[in-house]
């Protein structure tokens, strides 16, 4: 029960994630490296988003 409690919650957090990412526009132009990066960063770390820290790498 634990192990599945704990796969429902990685796929909210990553889900929030996308969401946040998203509306942070970190998938309009994810056509490099570092935009993808960026993008992946943002989706891990959204809560830093939240706060108003920019995740994108230039």
């Amino acid at each position: 029960m634990r192990k599945v409690l704990s796969s429902i919650l990685s796929l909210v957090y990553l889900v929030i994630g996308l969401i946040v990412a998203n509306s942070h526009h970190y998938f309009t132009h994810v056509s490099g490296i570092k935009p993808i990066a960026s993008a992946v960063l943002a989706v891990l770390l959204w809560p830093l988003l939240l706060f108003g820290i920019s995740l994108h790498i230039k």
